[in-house]
């Protein structure tokens, strides 16, 4: 796919904010019952939910990479599902069943429009261990996000007629993200280096795609584990079916 048709799909529509539905329709989980796993220890003065690394799926996992249970989240930053799954299941998840080595929690982005493309791309500016807390911070403060992000659609418009090399960048200063993430501990500088990395930014938006098809992703939060996709997006339940597959 060419840079021009990605940037046509992840910016259209209304100052290329429009949100795609966030529910999806999944397959049923196949029976995921299984008997209680003992905690497995991290490295030698390590905590599991501090260990990071990407996949070859570009997905960011946390915790024991080798962990029995392997949960996956497809997501989409500008999505209130996935924010509502962030700020109610980030923390019990990584403190309660990440740091005990028997679940890893990979995250990886499911782009729906221009602004969550250029958000995909900063949230991976910094060293991989910042990616999952830049990440919540989005969602932790979604509602000003996408409010500033929407707040001068004439400017977005303009910002898209730059070369490519400088378009993301300008995306980033007329929406307000350039100070938030610096706020956030990426500098300005290092996220204008990023975002003026085209191909890098294209990238994303081609793995999202393909992944998506491949793997029948069709809205986000969606959620595998252990390779099947569950009809659960909410942590209560997501929890349920962690615990019924041996996390305790």
């Amino acid at each position: 796919m060419t840079l021009a048709r990605t940037l046509k799909i992840a910016f259209s529509g209304a100052a290329a904010l429009a949100l795609v539905a966030c529910g999806s329709e999944t397959e049923q989980a196949a029976d995921l019952a299984g008997e209680p796993i003992a905690a497995i220890p991290a490295p030698e003065g390590m905590e599991w939910r501090d260990v990071v690394q990407v996949t070859d799926y570009d997905g960011y996992l946390v915790g024991n990479p080798d962990a029995p249970i392997k949960l996956i989240e497809y997501a989409s930053l500008t999505c209130g599902a996935c924010a509502n799954f962030s700020v109610t299941g980030a923390q019990p998840l990584k403190e309660k069943y990440v740091n005990s080595g028997v679940v890893s929690f990979e995250l990886r982005n499911q782009i729906h429009n221009g602004i969550d493309l250029v958000m995909a791309r900063m949230v991976r500016c910094g060293s991989p261990e910042a990616f999952h807390p830049l990440a919540d911070q989005v969602w932790a403060n979604l509602g000003t996000v996408l409010q500033q992000a929407q707040a001068n659609p004439q400017a977005l418009e303009s910002a898209m007629q730059l070369p490519e090399d400088q378009r993301f960048v300008r995306v980033a200063e007329v929406t307000g993200l350039l100070d938030f993430f610096a706020a956030r501990g990426l500098s300005a500088d290092q996220a204008r280096t990023c975002l003026a990395d085209a191909q890098s930014v294209q990238a994303i938006a081609e793995r999202s795609n393909q992944q998506s098809e491949e793997l029948g992703v069709t809205g986000t939060p969606t959620f595998f584990i252990n390779g099947r996709k569950v009809d659960e997006n909410g942590w209560a339940a997501l929890e349920a079916l962690l615990q019924k597959a041996g996390a305790r």
